[in-house]
């Protein structure tokens, strides 16, 4: 080394040693570490650290601490006060490694010979000594080059046998993770250069008592970290749905006391022989080529109905669950009746039965497609009075209530299927049903739903945990790892790593899509910017006064506030309504010249009349339904009322009488009208008003644009101007340029606005306040 030192000095020399334009030899300097050990020293165990000093300017100047310390500067060609400096650096590095104070104690701080433990305290101090300047430089033939790495695989570490796979090609399906032998761990491999030790040399590293170790005929150093890993191996057992998730992610999350970190840190997962060939199958099960339509099914599939099927086939054919949340009106009912059936010829299903459970308004609908694809196939009603499970075959459809209140009955069946149609309506895991739906024995579990995600992510949580039990964690983990970055915003790629995590478990097809329904006719949307009168804007003005003043008055963490900040949005978008909902008024009262939504109103229902037309009517508020009920009555338009109350029996009559054209006008509460019926009938849909979520509204839309639609559907959206429903509008259409999942927290997120931010949103826009009382005034004067 002595001698590279001296052919670099003479190069230096030959243009000019001195820092340019001073005159003066360098002295600004850092230093490093060089470990050294001949054969003698590694069989004992030790290593020497030999002190490097280098040059600020010119990373090539480079000596050892001996020749600064002990030459003349026209040997090492530094300048008089490097050793100064040399030992300042010295000495952030020993407050970064205690053990370098024995350097500092020396006449000449060259070198010193480390022991076991002393080199384990290194490997493990290589970042700050790093952080401190001092770079730790190990010799080609010692270096640490152990590697360790997280491999997902079966526990007994059975692999597939040579031509086992020729033999069975559907192996994958029949090799279920999800069987009493499907029981998966995380374990540590350890590799040199790349290529994982045997088991004796992990063994033999195991029990090594220092640091430095022979192996494949050469040393090696390993840290602490390593050895410690290869002494326990196993990481963590992992159920089926924990496998899957992080074969799916290629992560999983470890807990401090395993990765070494101040806190639970994120690992990459090497993915075992046995457990791809499920995530290959998995990722492929919505592309490959689709089964055939069963023969028992009386209906020709569309293509992408016939992927569904195929999906569908391949993951229960697993024993795992899935969530069909294609777009409503695409056919989510037939193509689960060819999933019944095909289990049901191929022997899958064990003969047992499909249950579904689905809201008391789709009883019918269920009944009506099964007789009309699958005519054959017993169904049952287990619903309303006389019920009984007795002779079970084919398909039985109970709701969500009578599933809560026979719980214990419906567990006592052995199902093939339990679908949950309209899943969103066990969102709330918490519930009773949503506890009781999970305590039903089953082969296989399918969702379906139009609207995955209402308001935020934990409602998606709650469906597939149903599917999939265990693929996303707990629901306080899934919050922390998933919910809370992805909607904050602060971690982009974990939206994509959830994507991969759900997206086996998930399909989701759109009207919009290319090839998904290409018959349909188009739908036109207009969104009608209203006004309000002299009355709504005297209303809207002194609530919003009143409201903030209660409401500043609150800590901005006291429970009593959120209370407060629905309370005012609720009655702001009944003032925007109309006056008489928010006044509570009923009865014999005069409800025209008061809300321009229900002129409005008039003119749309008479040009849908003249046109031989149907027309649905949607609002939120039972309330404002009863007053444009009795609007309707007083001017003697023909209508039907839906609403929660409603009895089964009349809503399947209501439906019939629509759609056979003996009733133009069907007025529908959003929550009891906006999902599972079938109105194709209407070309006009009317929104009274605005839904925090626009996928609620869109899913009230497709009672009308679906398949069977023939006639171009015309969407009216009212929105009275300067208010909150404007800005609630705007913030929709923000939503529904997110991508396919509704991140949005709905009403609870305005809840947590500062005072300020909610007096900005509820506000009337002064603009609007001036036209209203100028539209008023200018209507007294013709009137006088």
């Amino acid at each position: 080394f002595t001698e590279r030192v001296r052919r670099r000095l003479a190069e230096r020399a030959a243009r000019g040693t001195r820092t340019e334009g001073t005159g003066v030899l360098p002295e600004l300097v850092r230093v490093s570490l060089r470990v050294e050990a001949d054969e003698e020293e590694l069989v004992a165990g030790t290593v020497r650290v030999v002190v490097q000093v280098h040059d600020e300017r010119d990373p090539l100047h480079v000596c050892d601490a001996a020749l600064l310390w002990t030459a003349d500067e026209g040997v090492h060609g530094f300048g008089p006060r490097a050793r100064i400096h040399a030992s300042i650096a010295l000495r952030a590095a020993a407050d970064a490694w205690p053990v370098l104070d024995r350097l500092l104690a020396l006449a000449v701080p060259d070198q010193i010979t480390l022991d076991g433990e002393e080199i384990a305290s290194l490997l493990e101090r290589v970042g700050p000594l790093r952080e401190a300047r001092a770079d730790v430089h190990w010799p080609r033939s010692l270096g640490p080059e152990l590697t360790t790495r997280a491999v997902l695989d079966r526990r007994d570490g059975r692999a597939e046998k040579p031509g086992e796979k020729e033999r069975n090609p559907e192996l994958p399906l029949q090799d279920s993770p999800f069987s009493a032998e499907g029981l998966f761990s995380f374990s540590w491999q350890v590799a040199l250069h790349g290529e994982p030790l045997t088991d004796e040399e992990l063994a033999e590293l195991a029990q090594a008592a220092s640091p430095v170790i022979r192996l494949r005929g050469a040393w090696t150093v390993v840290d602490p970290m390593t050895a410690q890993r290869a002494r326990k191996r196993l990481i963590r057992k992992a159920s089926g749905a924990q496998a899957l998730a992080a074969a799916l992610t290629g992560v999983t999350e470890l807990p401090a006391s395993v990765s070494g970190e101040d806190g639970p840190a994120t690992e990459q997962v090497v993915v075992g022989a046995s457990l791809l060939k499920v995530r290959e199958q998995l990722l492929a099960a919505a592309t490959r080529d689709p089964l055939a339509e069963p023969a028992g099914l009386a209906a020709r599939l569309r293509d992408y109905q016939r992927h569904g099927l195929t999906w569908l086939a391949d993951l229960t054919g697993l024993g795992l669950g899935a969530c069909l949340a294609d777009d409503m009106g695409l056919g989510k009912t037939v193509t689960l009746i060819a999933l019944h059936l095909h289990r049901l010829e191929q022997g899958i299903s064990g003969g047992g039965p499909t249950l579904v459970v689905c809201p008391a308004s789709l009883l019918g609908n269920w009944e009506d497609e099964i007789e009309r694809f699958a005519p054959g196939v017993p169904v049952r009603r287990f619903h309303g009075g006389a019920r009984s499970l007795d002779g079970l075959d084919g398909f039985v459809l109970t709701t969500y209530g009578t599933l809560r209140r026979d719980a214990e009955a419906l567990a006592a069946v052995e199902w093939d299927l339990v679908v949950a149609d309209e899943a969103q309506h066990v969102k709330n895991s918490r519930t009773s049903t949503a506890r009781t739906l999970r305590q039903l024995p089953n082969r296989a579990r399918v969702a379906l739903t139009g609207t995955p995600v209402e308001n935020d992510l934990t409602e998606l949580w709650s469906i597939l945990d149903w599917c999939v039990p265990g693929l996303l964690g707990s629901r306080q983990a899934f919050r922390r790892v998933w919910a809370a970055p992805i909607e904050s915003g602060t971690e982009p790629t974990k939206a994509l790593q959830f994507a991969d995590l759900i997206g086996p478990f998930l399909l989701r097809r759109r009207k919009s899509d290319p090839g998904i329904a290409p018959e349909l006719p188009p739908k036109t949307e207009t969104d009608h910017l209203l006004g309000l009168t002299r009355e709504q804007v005297v209303l809207y003005e002194a609530f919003v006064r009143d409201s903030m003043e209660r409401i500043e008055k609150l800590p901005a963490d006291d429970p009593g506030r959120r209370g407060l900040v629905l309370a005012l949005l609720t009655g702001l978008k009944q003032i925007c309504n109309h006056p008489a909902q928010f006044l509570k008024q009923s009865g014999a009262v005069r409800l025209t010249g008061r809300s321009e939504k229900l002129e409005l109103l008039d003119e749309l229902v008479a040009t849908v009349l003249s046109e031989d037309g149907a027309v649905l009517v949607f609002t939120q508020y039972v309330a404002m339904a009863r007053l444009v009920e009795q609007h309707l009555a007083a001017t003697g338009v023909p209508y039907q009322f839906l609403h929660g109350g409603t009895p089964v029996s009349e809503r399947e009559a209501m439906v019939r009488r629509f759609q056979a054209g003996e009733v133009p006008v069907f007025l529908l509460s959003l929550k009891a009208g906006g999902t599972g019926l079938n109105l194709t009938r209407a070309d006009h849909v009317i929104h009274l008003d605005r839904w925090w979520n626009p996928a609620v509204e869109e899913q009230a839309t497709d009672r009308a644009y679906r398949i069977g639609q023939t006639k171009p559907v015309q969407v009216h959206r009212m929105v009275t101007r300067g208010t909150i429903e404007e800005r609630v509008a705007q913030l929709l259409e923000r939503k529904r340029q997110l991508a396919d999942a509704v991140l949005a927290r709905g009403d609870a997120a305005l809840t947590e606005l500062s005072n300020e931010e909610l007096l900005d949103l509820v506000s009337l826009r002064r603009e609007h306040r001036r036209q209203a009382l100028l539209d008023e005034r200018t209507a007294e004067r013709v009137e006088a």
